[in-house]
């Protein structure tokens, strides 16, 4: 049997540095994250050079250089092509044929997006609707929605952490604890709901919390 791939499950690959693709690698990196930015324009290749981590020259519709590049070795990868709808359909499915465990990718109508599902894309985005922050955020983090608020204020939706299940909100004082405010629920098989002290957390849960980006993020990580 051969040994299991090492992932790199810090590093994020960004293929594209259109508008969409530079704001978001250089998100990522603002937030820590080294990032590998592939573009086969040369004059964005030397544009972006200086700010990023390592930008490389490259034909991300060849799996042949997706390979070489070592992109089987990443676990997150977003395709941030918008000009060509044929360049990140193929980029897509040379990402799924490396084996990529999260693939995302930027689409430009509904029609796009469904393609890019069919093909291998596991999250699929609308730069229009969401800025390059804003999902660089959800990329390396496990919330499942967020809402930044000025410098220090979000509200995010995540999966109710395990070691948190069949006790009471009043038991588990999530502001002393966590620094964050629960205020809503959906418990599995009932609607979304605002949180109460004797709500109990149970296994699938959903929650709403509100509190500081880091102190969200945090209470995001414990799942």
């Amino acid at each position: 049997m051969s040994a299991r791939r090492r992932r790199d499950t810090e590093g994020v690959v960004v293929i594209g540095l259109g508008r969409f693709g530079c704001h978001l690698a250089t998100s990522l990196t603002q937030l820590g994250h080294e990032v590998l930015a592939i573009d086969r324009n040369p004059d964005r290749v030397q544009k972006w050079s200086p700010t990023l981590d390592r930008v490389v020259q490259a034909d991300a519709t060849e799996v042949g250089a997706l390979r070489q590049l070592g992109l089987a070795d990443f676990a997150r990868v977003v395709v941030a092509i918008g000009a060509s709808v044929e360049a990140s359909v193929l980029s897509v499915l040379g990402l799924a044929e490396l084996g990529v465990p999260q693939i995302w990718a930027r689409a430009t109508s509904e029609q796009h997006a469904r393609i890019l599902a069919a093909v291998g894309a596991q999250q699929v985005i609308f730069p229009e609707a969401e800025t390059g922050e804003r999902v660089a955020h959800l990329i390396v983090s496990r919330m499942l929605d967020y809402i930044e608020f000025g410098d220090d204020f979000a509200i995010a939706k995540v999966r109710a952490p395990e070691a948190l299940f069949g006790r009471t909100l009043r038991e588990l004082g999530p502001i002393d604890r966590y620094g964050v405010m629960v205020v809503g629920a959906k418990l599995p098989g009932e609607p979304f709901r605002y949180a109460a002290g004797d709500t109990v957390l149970a296994p699938g849960s959903i929650l709403i919390v509100e509190g500081s980006i880091e102190q969200v993020q945090r209470f995001a990580a414990l799942t």
